[in-house]
C-alpha cells in the first residue's frame, strides 16, 4: 500500500473545508495522475465529484480507495453513495465491512448510522450515532439523527433529552420540535406550545415554518385546541401550497398512465418465501396492519421499501430522472414481469434482517403498482387499507410528509387530497376487476372495533396460522420509522375515527366533492 504524502491530503481536505470542489478535484486528479496507489487521492476525487454531481465517478473512485486502503472512512462514505444510486445490497456490504475497521471521526460515524436507518436497520444505527454524538456534542444534525433513531425503537425519554440539547443549541429548530411534538401525547402540565408560538412567529426559513406550524397544531390537537390546531395548519399549508409549482393535473397523468398500462396477462412462476404488500393511502393504518402481521412468528418488516419502484423503472429503461412516470409506465408494462419479480427480492434483501422468515413491505403508495405485482410475484398477498374518506382526507392534511418529495405534494390542499383520493377509489375498482380475490381489502374501523375477527381475515389472506402475538402488537419491540410509531405502541384505540368531523364546516367542500362523485363518506 503506497500512502499518500500528509502534505497534499491536508491541503485537498482544506479545500474541502471551504467548499472549493473543483480545486480539490484538480488536485486530487494530479495527485492520483501522478500516484495511482494513493488511496487517500482517490478517495478525496470521489469526495469532490459526489458533492459535483459525479455520483458514478465518485463511487468508481472511492471504491479503488477502500481497495487500496479498507478504512472505515473510506466504506462510510462509499456506502452512502450506494444507497443514493440505491444500490442497498452493496451498501449493506460496505457496511459490514466498516465494522470491522470503524473509523474514529464523528462524520463517518454518524454517515455510518444514516445508511444503516435508510436500510431500516434502527437499532444497528444507534450505537454509531452515540459514538459521533459524544465525539461532537454540538453539532446539531448529529444530535437530531440520534434522537430520531432513539425515537423509531421506542426510546422516548431519551430521544426527548437528545432533542433538549439540540434546541439549546438551536432554539426554534423545526426539524427537532416536529419530532419532538410527536413522540408523545402532550398535556397542560408539559407541553411545548409557547416556545412553538414564539419560534413560530420569528422563523424566516420557509421549511422551519411549516414543521414548526405541524408541531404546533399537533400540540394544539392534543390539548383539546381543535379550532386552533386546524387553524394553524390552514396557514402553514396554505402558505406552503402557493410555494409550490403544483397542479393536480400532474398526478392525474401518473393515474391515467397507470390504469392505460394495466393488463392482467399470464402470471410469472411463483417464489417460495411470497413477500405480503401492505397498500393503500397514506395515514389509513398500514402500519397498524404491518405490526399485527409482523407479530407473527413467521413474519418480519421490511419497512416502507422503494424496491418495487425502482425494480419496474430497471427493467423500463427510461432515462428520465423521475422513478415514476407515464414513460417508465408504459416501457415496463411491455418488459418481462419474471425480471420485476427477481429485481425486486434483490432489491428488497438488504432491508431483511430474518431470511428465513416471509416479509411485510408496507409501502402504501404501491398500490400504483398493482399489475406489477400481481404479475411479478403472483404468490405475494396483496392487503389494501381503506378508511372514511373524510378521516382520509383529513389525516393526509395534518400529516407532514417528506417535504422534499414531490410525491406528496397532494397533500397540501382539502381538495388536491380529496381528488388524489377519487383516483385511488377508481384505480382500486379497476384492480378488483383486474384481479379478482387478489387483493383483501381491510375497512380501519372494521379493524379498530373487532381486531380478533379482522386479524384473522389478514391471516388467512396470507395463508399464515393463527397466533396470539398479532392480538399485542403494541408489545412488538421491532422498530417503526413511519408518523405512527408512537400510537402503534398503544394497544388498540378508536381516537382517530371521526376526527373529520370536529371540522365538518371546514371540511363541507371536501363533502360535497365527495357527493358529486358519488363517494359515500359514512
Amino acid at each position: 500500500m503506497n500512502n499518500a504524502p500528509s502534505t497534499s491530503a491536508v491541503s485537498i481536505r482544506g479545500m474541502i473545508a471551504r467548499a472549493d470542489w473543483q480545486s480539490a478535484r484538480d488536485r486530487a486528479a494530479q495527485w492520483v495522475a501522478a500516484e495511482p496507489d494513493a488511496a487517500e487521492g482517490h478517495f478525496l476525487l470521489g469526495l469532490a465529484d459526489a458533492e459535483t454531481g459525479r455520483i458514478r465517478s465518485a463511487i468508481a473512485s472511492i471504491e479503488t480507495a477502500a481497495l487500496l486502503d479498507g478504512r472505515g472512512e473510506y466504506l462510510a462514505q462509499l456506502a452512502r453513495l450506494y444507497v443514493l444510486v440505491r444500490q442497498d445490497e452493496d451498501a449493506a456490504a460496505a457496511l459490514r465491512r466498516a465494522e470491522q475497521a470503524l473509523p474514529e471521526d464523528a462524520l463517518s460515524l454518524d454517515t455510518i448510522g444514516c445508511v444503516y436507518a435508510r436500510l431500516g436497520d434502527h437499532p444497528a444505527s444507534l450505537p454509531h450515532f452515540a459514538e459521533a454524538v459524544r465525539l461532537a456534542p454540538g453539532n446539531v444534525a448529529f444530535l437530531y439523527n440520534h434522537a430520531a433513531a432513539l425515537s423509531f425503537v421506542g426510546r422516548t425519554a431519551d430521544a426527548e433529552g437528545t432533542l433538549a440539547k439540540l434546541l439549546a443549541l438551536s432554539p426554534g429548530n423545526g426539524r427537532a420540535y416536529h419530532l419532538l411534538s410527536g413522540l408523545r401525547r402532550q398535556t397542560a402540565a408539559a407541553n411545548h406550545v409557547a416556545p412553538l408560538r414564539a419560534a413560530l412567529r420569528t422563523a424566516a426559513d420557509p421549511v422551519d415554518r411549516l414543521q414548526l406550524g405541524y408541531a404546533l397544531a399537533k400540540e394544539l390537537e392534543d390539548l383539546d385546541d381543535h379550532s386552533g390546531a386546524f387553524e394553524t395548519l390552514r396557514q402553514v399549508n396554505d402558505d406552503h401550497r402557493r410555494a409550490l409549482s403544483y397542479d393536480f393535473s400532474r398526478d392525474a397523468e401518473i393515474f391515467d398512465a397507470v390504469e392505460r398500462t394495466a393488463a392482467r396477462r399470464t402470471a410469472a412462476p411463483g417464489r417460495e418465501s411470497a413477500p405480503i404488500f401492505i397498500i393503500g393511502m397514506p395515514r389509513t393504518g398500514t402500519t397498524l396492519v404491518d405490526r399485527i402481521l409482523s407479530s407473527h412468528p413467521d413474519v418480519e418488516s421490511a419497512g416502507e421499501l422503494q424496491a418495487m419502484p425502482l425494480a419496474v423503472k430497471a427493467v423500463s429503461g427510461t432515462p428520465s430522472r423521475t422513478v415514476l412516470d407515464a414513460a417508465t409506465l408504459s416501457a415496463a408494462a411491455l418488459a418481462d414481469h419474471a425480471d420485476i419479480g427477481r429485481l425486486y427480492m434483490e432489491k428488497a434483501k438488504a432491508h431483511r434482517r430474518q431470511p428465513d422468515k416471509r416479509f411485510v413491505d408496507k409501502f402504501p403508495g404501491n398500490f400504483l403498482y398493482v399489475s406489477f405485482i400481481a404479475q411479478a410475484l403472483p404468490d405475494a398477498p396483496i392487503i389494501c387499507l381503506r378508511r372514511n374518506p373524510m378521516d382520509t382526507v383529513f389525516a393526509n392534511f395534518r400529516n407532514l410528509f417528506a417535504i422534499s418529495s414531490r410525491y406528496y405534494d397532494y397533500s397540501y390542499s382539502l381538495l388536491d387530497i380529496a381528488a388524489y383520493y377519487r383516483r385511488f377509489d377508481r384505480l382500486m375498482r379497476l384492480w378488483r376487476d383486474l384481479f379478482p380475490g387478489r387483493i383483501l381489502e381491510v375497512q380501519y374501523e372494521k379493524l379498530v372495533d373487532d381486531q380478533e375477527s379482522e386479524t384473522r381475515r389478514l391471516l388467512e389472506h396470507c395463508e399464515l396460522p393463527w397466533s396470539d402475538a398479532c392480538l399485542s402488537f403494541h408489545a412488538n419491540s421491532a422498530a417503526v420509522s413511519t408518523p405512527s410509531a408512537a400510537q402503534v405502541r398503544r394497544p388498540i384505540y378508536r381516537d382517530s375515527m371521526g376526527k373529520w368531523r370536529r371540522h365538518a364546516a371546514a371540511l363541507e367542500p371536501v363533502r360535497r366533492f365527495f357527493e358529486q362523485q358519488g363517494i359515500a363518506v359514512e
